[in-house]
């Protein structure tokens, strides 16, 4: 079967090079992903695929590009070799796009990779610490329901600064710890407030950010302060403590009409979206309370709820987080169908 050998450069010093890198170039045509990385310049006689980055509308598009590129070279040589910056087990959608193609295997070789230096330079366990991952690429979508600390990694440019300093309501009382270069002689670690991310630092290729406390959004904090004052009724209210599962039912059932009621008279002009936002307030009430009596009993609280259906939407939108780049979407009917096969699986199970 054609194979496609992946190993990386590592972090950026070329010590940190594995020899197996070398010698895959020594024995095996090989492929480098881009030059814009310090240890790529061992490799100055190897093609790149830098060219598609300027060609190519969008970077999936280039990561769609580059596998293509790949599964046709092993047409005139049954094993090539293909290296990526860092490591290819860390942040590598070329890697991953391979790995889904079954007319080659890909054997992927680990070796250092950036984040081993991150967490030496910030001392920390991120296990301990409870660090999330995020692709500054995807930023805003990536950061949604993220509490305490990330690490924010492809920084590689002002407009991904800019997008991720606007993706959050920060403001000056928020500092953001910038890693450049780490393991280079120019390594650079310096802290900017919030506000100035995209002012002060100079993103490279290099580039990740540290964020000890991820700033929240204003409705954000309107989430919590509603989480909180559920509690404090739970605590100190007298019919809200008596309350159970079962007696808020009746509840329930009345808020979710209301809630009909208020979309319908939208239809029949007579409607106000105010009043459609208060029978919505009442209905996520509802949803806070049952959440907060199942924390009490020790059996899910809210977070679960928002991870069950988080889970749950990714799975029936395959369509969205499976897709190929550059296949067509399915049309209407058939995104109907599919919902209706993928619930009628989950019930099943």
């Amino acid at each position: 079967m054609r194979r496609i050998i992946v190993s990386g450069l590592g972090p950026g010093n070329g010590l940190l090079v594995p020899d197996f890198a070398r010698r895959m170039a020594r024995e095996h045509p090989t492929f480098l992903r881009t030059k814009r990385h310090p240890s790529a310049s061992l490799f100055g006689d190897l093609e790149s695929f830098d060219s598609l980055y300027e060609s190519q509308a969008t970077i999936s598009d280039v990561y769609a590009a580059i596998v293509e590129r790949l599964i046709s070279e092993t047409r005139d040589s049954e094993t090539i070799g293909y290296l990526v910056p860092g490591s290819p087990l860390v942040a590598e959608r070329t890697v991953e796009l391979l790995r889904s193609r079954p007319e080659v295997d890909v054997e992927v070789i680990p070796c250092v990779s950036f984040l081993d230096l991150v967490w030496s330079r910030l001392e920390i366990d991120p296990f301990k610490a409870k660090v999330t991952l995020i692709d500054g690429q995807n930023f805003e979508s990536e950061v949604v329901g993220v509490r305490g600390a990330a690490l924010v990694s492809q920084c590689d440019n002002q407009f991904v600064l800019s997008d991720i300093k606007l993706a959050l309501d920060g403001d000056s009382s928020h500092v953001v710890k910038v890693m450049q270069r780490l393991g280079m002689d120019d390594e650079h670690i310096f802290e900017v407030e919030w506000n100035d991310l995209d002012r002060i630092v100079r993103a490279d290729h290099l580039t990740s950010l540290w964020i000890p406390e991820l700033p929240q959004t204003g409705e954000k904090q309107e989430v919590d302060a509603l989480r909180s004052l559920v509690a404090q009724l739970r605590a100190e209210c007298p019919w809200d403590r008596a309350q159970t599962h079962q007696s808020l039912v009746p509840g329930l059932l009345e808020e979710a009409n209301e809630v009909v009621s208020a979309i319908e008279a939208l239809d029949l002009a007579d409607g106000s979206l105010d009043h459609l936002v208060e029978e919505l307030g009442d209905l996520l009430f509802h949803i806070f309370l049952q959440s907060a009596i199942g924390e009490e009993n020790g059996s899910f609280d809210l977070d679960d709820v928002a991870a069950a259906v988080l889970a749950k939407m990714v799975r029936r939108h395959p369509h969205i987080f499976e897709r190929e780049p550059g296949s067509p979407m399915p049309s209407l009917e058939e995104l109907a169908d599919q919902w209706k096969a993928i619930k009628a699986s989950e019930n099943n199970d």
